[in-house]
């Protein structure tokens, strides 16, 4: 990583050039206004530049380069630092007039109407060439400026998935270099099945119409790594001009559907994202959320504010950026839902107790014109400091405060969950589950996947999240890893003790191997359905599943079940943990046919019954452990609590509000962050000896730690 300010950077997006040029207030003044306000809030960073090229550059070739240099240098005047956008994922009207090529497809011949944003093919050369002369005069001008810390090169890209003409043709060139011939591609795509074999590479059909998975798989693979090659061309053309110092990244929105964040980070400095969270009762503990709320790019729940910083650190399995989160109210002028007081507090620091190095809002000034007039920022349409600047204010006094503690943060993990996302992208088009309303339900994957990181949330547990490819690379036609990636399966059991893989469908046989080698070298391995069932190409397996890991399971099965209700389940005798009354299972059931495993856990249900819902089995030093349903949650914290006895966090019978996040601080120091997240104060009792970060006060072990409403404490051992 490029070097950082040894603190979290705070700060927001801020866009000068959007401050309306009408009114009594010159446009000079607002700046040093703002800034000043910046100043008086402990602001140390601002994001600029990255949505206007239209104003970098107003007619094809004719640059104004200089009206951002006031915003810069009154920046560093006052000691804030500046992250320096490229604006290439908004094009100017006259690029777009000119160069109608340039226009994406979203199917085949069908282009997309400019007006909003990302509406234009980035692999096209004129797209190019334009692109590139902008990012250069830009850079050029601005990168030797004493406040640029760094860049941020295009913005949330991904959004679209392009069919234009010359994208399908490099796919069939990708796939002719990939399979080597027509035959080939025939047999390992099954393209006898509705008479779909190819002659020649001329007769692969363009995508719009395709129902076969593993065209699919192939499609959206590819689509992901031309974002990622479009990323890093433009973090090469701007380290043309950096120096060693300047970080180079890219905004994610990890929901968009042409990202693979793993692949994508590859060529960057360091990971940034931007997690958009709802407020004031979406907070609330205990979560009144119900099971299966989809979380899209704005999440609802604590546990999924969590989730969200814990698959950003996954990217690079290190600290991240927080490029993007809730100012004010945020979203659509039918949804304003700012924060309660404190709230604003407890997301950011459980950000940075996940890793993060950079809260960054969206954004400083609210906008009096376009499409997000009603997102909120720090400072109202007034343009006068209210609450959110006064909240905001105080959580930058704390971050100088807590200063390089807290700056790099190391999160602790009791579980570890692995994360695939070929396997979600075959699951969106080609779901094993439905909606209540029995339509395909494309947000299958996560409906398997999220309820075992809500139970181990629940449970106390703090979770790692892993990409697959990070543990293995299998080397097949989809993988992108570099040679050697991936730690071995004797590294992976001392660093993952427990390792929950959950609905990974697409695993190459090398894959399956690693995990058995896993649980034998002394890990925890726990599987969840549909994990194994296919290859790295979709195919089913001609084995009972879980395939090549039936024999150290201990179990096996050709049978399946949608659930259209919940089912209740129950402890077998003699199992290591209990379940309370209530405990389900939801939306699945594998047909588990016990070779050599203990039973743990039945279903209560006259057909069901007999098969066993969840099975153990010792496995060399480890222990394989196989989950046939998606957890309801009393039964997913049971599982959490049994698969991980012994917390890191050292906090005990917190209240239902409480959460405590544990990490070790880039000193070796261990930091806690214990929040409050309901509206009634609460204490809770100090495990060990500790000092206040924030007022430097002693706290004893045994001290009655009191918390306020919607409060947070932050802690070092």
């Amino acid at each position: 990583m490029a070097a950082l300010p040894a603190r979290v950077l705070f700060g927001a997006a801020y866009y000068h050039e959007y401050r309306p040029p009408y009114g009594t207030e010159r446009t000079e003044e607002r700046l040093k206004t703002d800034l000043d306000l910046m100043a008086d809030a402990h602001v140390t960073v601002i994001r600029v530049g990255e949505s206007v090229w239209s104003t970098w550059e107003p007619e094809n070739g004719r640059f104004d380069l200089d009206w951002l240099l006031p915003v810069l240098d009154g920046a560093h005047e006052r000691g804030i630092c500046v992250v320096l956008g490229t604006p290439t994922y908004a094009v100017p009207p006259w690029l777009a007039r000119q160069y109608p090529e340039i226009t994406g497809e979203r199917r085949t011949g069908e282009r997309i109407g400019w007006g909003a944003r990302q509406e234009v093919d980035f692999t096209h050369p004129a797209f190019r060439f334009h692109a590139e002369r902008v990012i250069r005069a830009i850079v050029a001008r601005y990168a030797e400026h004493p406040a640029v810390i760094g860049f941020q090169v295009d913005n949330e890209p991904g959004l679209e998935l392009f069919h234009n003409h010359g994208v399908f043709q490099r796919f069939v060139d990708h796939l002719r270099g990939t399979y080597g011939d027509v035959e080939t591609l025939n047999r390992e795509w099954g393209l006898v099945y509705w008479s779909h074999r190819l002659s020649t590479w001329a007769d692969l059909w363009t995508p719009d119409g395709n129902a076969q998975p593993q065209y699919d798989v192939a499609w959206r693979a590819f689509q992901a790594r031309q974002v990622a090659e479009f990323i890093g061309w433009q973090a090469d053309v701007v380290r043309e001009y950096a120096d060693a110092g300047q970080f180079v990244t890219t905004c994610i929105s990890y929901t968009r559907p042409a990202v693979e964040d793993d692949e994508l980070t590859d060529r960057l400095d360091v990971t940034a994202g931007n997690p958009y969270y709802g407020m004031q009762d979406d907070l609330l503990l205990p979560d009144p959320t119900p099971d299966g709320h989809e979380q899209i790019w704005r999440t609802t729940g604590v546990w999924a504010l969590y989730q969200t910083a814990d698959w950003m650190y996954s990217s690079r399995q290190e600290p991240f950026l927080v490029t993007e989160t809730n100012a004010g109210s945020i979203g659509f002028p039918w949804d304003n839902r700012p924060a309660y007081d404190g709230q604003w507090r407890q997301a950011a620091w459980a950000l940075v107790a996940r890793g993060a190095r950079m809260i960054e809002y969206w954004h400083w000034n609210t906008l009096h014109f376009g499409a997000e007039t009603y997102w909120g920022g720090v400072l109202p349409h007034t343009g006068q400091p209210g609450r959110t600047y006064a909240e905001l204010a105080r959580l930058g006094a704390e971050f100088e405060r807590a200063g390089e503690l807290v700056a790099g943060l190391e999160p602790d993990a009791d579980i570890t969950m692995v994360y695939s996302t070929p396997s979600k992208w075959l699951m969106q088009k080609y779901p094993p589950l439905a909606k209540p309303d029995g339509e395909p339900d494309p947000a299958a994957y996560h409906r398997f996947f999220d309820p075992f990181y809500r139970g181990a949330f629940e449970a106390g547990r703090q979770v790692r999240i892993v990409h697959a490819r990070q543990l293995h690379d299998p080397r097949g036609p989809h993988s992108s890893a570099r040679e050697g990636d991936g730690p071995t399966p004797e590294e992976a059991a001392r660093r993952h003790p427990v390792l929950v893989v959950p609905a990974l469908y697409l695993a190459a046989d090398s894959m399956l191997d690693w995990f058995a080698a896993y649980a034998e070298a002394g890990g925890h391995l726990v599987l969840g359905p549909r994990t194994g069932y296919a290859d790295h190409e979709a195919r089913a397996r001609h084995e009972a599943a879980p395939g090549r890991l039936t024999e150290v399971a201990g179990v096996r099965y050709d049978e399946f079940s949608n659930l259209v209700g919940e089912i209740p389940v129950r402890s077998a005798p003699g199992a290591p943990f209990g379940l309370p009354e209530g405990a389900t299972a939801t939306r699945w059931a594998d047909a588990l046919t016990v070779t050599d495993a203990e039973v743990l856990v039945t279903y209560d249900h006259p057909h069901f019954g007999r098969w066993p819902a969840v099975t153990s089995r010792r496995h060399g030093a480890g222990r394989v452990t196989y989950v046939g349903t998606a957890p309801g949650r009393d039964l997913a914290r049971a599982l959490a609590a049994w698969l991980a006895p012994a917390a890191r966090q050292t906090w005990r019978d917190l209240p239902d509000s409480v959460t405590a996040t544990s990490a070790t601080a880039p000193d070796g120091r261990r930091v806690h962050v214990v929040h409050n997240w309901s509206w009634e104060p609460v204490d809770v009792t100090v495990p060990v000896d500790l000092s206040d970060v924030l007022s430097g006060a002693a706290v004893p072990v045994g001290t009655a730690l009191g918390l306020g409403p919607w409060d947070v404490r932050v802690l070092v051992a």
